[in-house]
């Protein structure tokens, strides 16, 4: 299996902890190879990673409490592990990437797949973790150790869908750093209340978020950058990588890398060749799809962005329903979760 599947409940502060217990073992490796890592350290201290501090106190109290609960957990300093989940806010470009696909059949269901890619070293060392919280919906999501859920894919009990692919952005800015965003996301009981958090909190960083919502009919693609916020309302098929294709966010300067140009073409030219009757498995398909140089699955050891494919999430979307179908790389579901009845 690609992963482990925890169960964790409590307070903010007491998952938090639960999850740095999770990755304690792991960490101090995990960072030693991490190019990310060394290209962090030289912030620590910085003014502006305290500015980053303040805006995230201020603006998600619970959400900072799980993050001084992470620390606490790992035995690290919260200031390192903050460093640490500000990668994107502070770095051009981080070893975070993915590619997400949605669709709308004639019934009415509705889906959200996603390849989570991440650094190479993760593979088989991250976990699916089903948090149940005292004070919001609850929600599974792919853990990253030491990273705040959320910046990946998930779903919580409330319904809400989320996957999350990295943006390059090429500005810095004081706001609420991305990660915690995309966490706070997870709090939300509806599609617009995460479309009003999106749009009202300052942002630090770049993430894209695909959305759906059980009883909701609409699927949405937002990306998010400082200072600029678009969401667009999904037809029936949609792919997305790792930059902005937005029209309204041309302005904003992005890195846009060979692998996330060739992904991006690649996954259009799939969703536009889907039929009436596409359905979960022309998603997985598509995002187990190995033509080209660049290819959308991700197993290269010479990868130019230094990212592997860890694991694949399709979600089905009904009414009064969340299906979580999480696989390997070999197309083989590995476990499958009704995610609002909370049973395996």
């Amino acid at each position: 299996m690609a992963y482990k599947y925890v169960r964790i409940a409590g307070n903010r502060r007491q998952t938090g902890v639960a999850l740095g217990k999770l990755a304690r073992p792991l960490m101090s490796t995990y960072l030693e190879q991490s190019l990310t890592w060394d290209a962090l350290r030289p912030w620590r201290g910085h003014a502006f990673l305290d500015e980053l501090a303040q805006q995230a106190q201020q603006a998600l109290p619970g959400v900072w409490e799980e993050l001084e609960g992470l620390a606490e957990g790992l035995r690290m300093p919260i200031e390192d592990v903050l460093l640490w989940n500000c990668r994107g806010d502070l770095l051009h470009s981080t070893t975070d990437g993915c590619t997400s696909v949605a669709l709308k059949a004639a019934d009415g269901t509705r889906w959200i797949a996603h390849n989570e890619d991440g650094d190479a070293y993760l593979h088989g060392r991250c976990h699916l973790v089903d948090v149940a919280l005292d004070d919001a919906p609850g929600y599974v999501s792919f853990y990253y150790p030491g990273s705040l859920p959320g910046h990946t894919f998930g779903a919580n009990r409330a319904g809400l869908v989320q996957t999350i692919n990295n943006l390059r952005i090429r500005q810095r800015h004081p706001g609420v750093p991305r990660m915690l965003m995309a966490r706070a996301v997870l709090d939300c009981a509806t599609l617009d209340e995460a479309i009003a958090r999106l749009r009202e909190l300052p942002h630090s960083g770049g993430f894209h978020h695909t959305l759906g919502a059980a009883g909701d009919p609409r699927l949405l693609s937002a990306e998010v950058a400082p200072g600029e916020v678009s969401i667009q309302e999904i037809g029936r098929r949609y792919g997305h990588a790792n930059h902005m294709v937005h029209a309204d966010m041309g302005g904003v300067a992005q890195i846009i890398t060979d692998s996330s140009r060739a992904r991006q073409n690649r996954i259009e030219g799939i969703v536009d060749g889907w039929s009436g009757g596409a359905g979960s498995a022309d998603l997985l398909a598509a995002l187990h799809d190995t033509e080209g140089e660049l290819p959308i699955l991700r197993t290269s050891p010479d990868d130019p962005d230094d990212e592997n494919t860890l694991a694949t999430a399709v979600f089905e979307i009904g009414e009064s329903e969340v299906t979580l179908r999480v696989y390997d790389r070999k197309a083989k579901a590995e476990i499958a979760l009704d995610v609002m009845s909370d049973a395996e």
